[in-house]
């Protein structure tokens, strides 16, 4: 039965610490991003009043100053002229608002799809432990990371696969790889349940 060297074993424990201090800078920016959805949100509904103020005042002015201008064909084409300048300035805004809500929304179907599967038993193929988690692996680009800290290592997985079969099969491609020493465990609820069977 092979054994690890306590060279080796100090090693593994110094990188589960630094994959759970990563683990903990992701929670840090998933909080600091949802203050920022939530500000974002405030903001758009405030704009969306103001907005809908100005729609009225300008509807307002307009219709009060066409009732008191002279009936000349001038005074009508200006009062046209500035109508028209206002409501592409308002389609303008109204555009822009949409733009922002369908970037809140897929940020805040991200948000939801995280929360899901923290929820549900997933399968993930990890790679790495690390005693303490100062390495900084992970990338905005890799949405499809675990890290876990299972005392007193840090555990850096890769894949979320609702199946048994896809994670040995997502294992075996990292194992053709180099990842000789990779594994499929399954977690839920952001904790390791157990260690799955490689085959």
């Amino acid at each position: 039965m092979p054994f690890i060297e306590e060279s080796d074993l100090l090693e593994l424990h110094k990188d589960i610490d630094k994959a759970q201090i990563i683990n903990e800078r992701l929670l840090d920016q998933i909080k600091f991003k949802n203050k920022e959805l939530k500000r974002s949100k405030v903001q758009r509904n405030v704009l969306a009043g103001v907005t809908g103020l100005f729609l009225v005042v300008v509807l307002s002015v307009t219709s009060f100053t066409a009732g008191l201008s002279s009936s000349t064909g001038i005074d009508k084409q200006e009062n046209l002229l500035v109508s028209i300048d206002s409501l592409d300035a308002i389609k303008s805004r109204i555009d822009n608002l949409k733009q922002q809500n369908e970037e809140l929304s897929d940020v805040k179907e991200f948000y939801l799809a995280k929360r899901f599967l923290e929820k549900e038993k997933i399968y993930s193929v990890q790679v790495k432990s690390f005693v303490d988690n100062n390495i900084t692996l992970a990338s905005e680009a890799l949405a499809n990371t675990v890290f876990v800290k299972t005392n007193p290592f840090y555990s850096y997985s890769l894949g979320n696969f609702g199946t048994l079969q896809e994670a040995q099969s997502f294992r075996a491609q990292l194992v053709d790889l180099g990842f000789q020493d990779a594994f499929v465990a399954s977690y839920k609820e952001g904790k390791r349940i157990q260690i799955e069977d490689p085959y």
